[in-house]
């Protein structure tokens, strides 16, 4: 076996530009050959986000990573913003502004889109379930339906966007937390007996593990719920993971498995339920149920489609010439953002500051200097910190 033998891009080629599009590669000889190495003014916009009318922008500080030691400077939004396509007037609202020579930056187009479509799009479906799930729990189980190389970029996209625990071991390592998780169907079908299986993981792992009991193996969800709470003493809720030629109408099997927990004293035994669920699945059961198990909705989110864009050119007076393509906004720009409403408006250069039109507060930049001359010249944000901040601008959404 190789020392890459699961075809992935390291650390190295990444910075080299190796995972980049050879048309930018051709392009950086064509100006070196021609003498023409422009101070320019690029943007990055969201082109779209599917299903949704605002995103979340992940992948910030890995781009800053990336960028960190070039000649130029890097303005952008911080971390796990939440922001919309575009602004009242139909502007496209720029995430992140980089000044500087075009040579110094231009290759790593397609790994800096990479870091942001990706992110953000899992990102902003997390927090998308985070708020249809109101105060339940949500664990990320989306390891596995991932390339092994990116679960702990996935883990870390559930733990910002709301999720309250992680299944994924290499994931929840790198975010300082413990993993989270209850038992598999292998467990039950090894012993051939879910009352055995049971009992064995309360007998075997430590005690500091809640003991949630997965109740679909083999009989009705019903009949294997009152069997846990009957078999194991300290049981903290069970688990449905109801196959979907199974299910029918899942909710009323949610509602008779609650029933019959509570009619022989088991109140406090919670339901969690995971399988396939989407955030229409959360907002429809949510009332019913303790928490969520998701998985392929967060791994497989759909990226947000960023597009990085030359929006001027530094003339000979020392002023910027707009140069913008169709389709695009030309010019140096201004991002407000109303701290009230986390309402965006986009604004030329040499306006001055506005106040939001709904709050009649002052609207305040939301594109910060992050890289001046190639130096990282803020303090890196925390996951904590970061998560705290999704949180803040969902209560902002939940008004």
């Amino acid at each position: 076996m190789g020392e890459n033998s699961f075809f992935l891009a390291t650390e190295a080629e990444i910075r080299n530009a190796k995972t980049t599009d050879v048309y930018f590669l051709r392009t950086e000889e064509v100006l070196k050959k021609a003498s023409r190495d422009q101070m320019v003014v690029v943007e990055v916009t969201a082109s779209s986000i599917k299903g949704s009318n605002w995103g979340v922008l992940a992948g910030i500080e890995d781009i800053l990573d990336l960028l960190a030691g070039l000649d130029i400077d890097v303005y952008t939004m911080p971390e796990g913003s939440i922001f919309q396509k575009e602004d009242e007037n139909g502007v496209k609202i720029p995430t992140i502004v980089i000044i500087g020579r075009y040579l110094s930056f231009g290759k790593y187009e397609t790994p800096l889109l990479g870091f942001i479509c990706s992110k953000s799009g899992m990102t902003t479906k997390t927090a998308r379930i985070r708020l249809a799930a109101k105060d339940k729990s949500v664990l990320s189980f989306g390891a596995r339906r991932a390339h092994p190389a990116i679960t702990p970029v996935v883990s870390y996209c559930a733990y910002i966007g709301g999720c309250d625990g992680i299944s994924c071991i290499l994931g929840a390592e790198k975010l300082g937390i413990s993993p989270t998780g209850t038992i598999p169907h292998s467990l039950i079908i090894l012993f051939q007996d879910q009352v055995t299986a049971w009992k064995a993981f309360d007998t075997h792992v430590s005690s500091n593990i809640p003991r949630i009991a997965l109740i679909d193996t083999y009989y009705d969800e019903k009949i294997e719920a009152i069997l846990a709470a009957e078999a194991i003493s300290n049981l903290a809720g069970v688990r449905l993971d109801t196959p979907s030629s199974r299910r029918g109408n899942f909710k009323s099997i949610i509602q008779e498995v609650r029933w019959e927990l509570d009619h022989r004293g088991f109140s406090d035994v919670k339901l969690y339920i995971s399988g396939g669920l989407g955030e229409e699945d959360v907002l429809e059961y949510v009332d019913f149920v303790d928490g969520f198990g998701i998985g392929s909705e967060i791994s497989a989110a759909p990226p947000i489609d960023f597009a990085l864009d030359i929006v001027a050119l530094a003339d000979e007076n020392g002023g910027w010439k707009p140069v913008a393509k169709r389709g695009k906004f030309s010019g140096r720009k201004k991002v407000l953002r109303c701290e009230k409403c986390l309402k965006i408006k986009v604004m030329q250069w040499k306006n001055v500051d506005v106040r939001c039109k709904n709050c009649k507060i002052t609207m305040k930049p939301l594109l910060t200097k992050q890289i001046e001359k190639g130096k990282r010249i803020r303090e890196k944000p925390s996951v904590e910190e970061i998560r705290v901040y999704i949180r803040e601008q969902l209560d902002v959404l939940r008004k």
